[in-house]
């Protein structure tokens, strides 16, 4: 059996509190935890640990976003933030701080669930875009690595590019180690001797 999505909701404001656990009690099966006081939310959000936080801020200002930013762990899980009113570059700061989902003016009882959704979505490809960057970057790295191990045993051997990196994959084979950490062993082999 599949466990129901832990939600922390994060308002001070009884009234309206209820009006985002009602909300999404009628949209589905969750287990909702909610949090009143801003001043313990980073403890608050490690105790209860959610799959998503839906906070509701009636007049952010930065300094109030980027404690709940920090405070949410926007890049653990999604984070949705409703606000009655904002001000200039704040929208633009709330997704560069990692939030998936900045709504002005929109906590309604009917928006609350296609809201969660898409801030889940969102998160979802958010994160799929931070794993392949991470990817790409280390098979960038790896690239200029074996690239450079290729230019040492270029100039030590004599050999071609192509005989070189024969012979890194070869030793990579022997060793049944990837290409990547023989050409690392390598340069820092050849820093030591420098």
């Amino acid at each position: 059996m599949v466990s129901p999505l832990s939600i922390v909701v994060v308002e001070p404001d009884s009234s309206r509190a209820r009006l985002i656990v009602d909300a999404l009690r009628s949209a589905g099966d969750y287990d909702i935890h909610v949090v009143a006081e801003r001043a313990a939310l980073a403890r608050q959000i490690r105790i209860h640990n959610p799959d998503v936080v839906l906070i509701d801020v009636a007049d952010p200002s930065r300094d109030i976003l980027e404690e709940l930013a920090a405070a949410s762990g926007p890049l653990e899980r999604p984070v949705a933030l409703f606000t009655d009113r904002t001000e200039e570059g704040l929208s633009a700061m709330a997704i560069e701080a990692g939030l998936s989902a900045y709504v002005v003016d929109g906590l309604t009882a009917h928006r609350v669930k296609p809201i969660l959704d898409a801030a889940i979505a969102r998160f979802h490809l958010f994160q799929r875009m931070r794993t392949e960057l991470a990817e790409t970057k280390k098979a960038l790295e790896e690239r200029k690595l074996i690239d450079r191990a290729k230019g040492l045993l270029m100039r030590a051997k004599g050999v071609d590019e192509d005989a070189a990196y024969r012979l890194l994959r070869k030793t990579a084979m022997d060793q049944g180690r990837r290409v990547a950490d023989v050409a690392e062993a390598l340069v820092m082999a050849a820093g030591l001797l420098e």
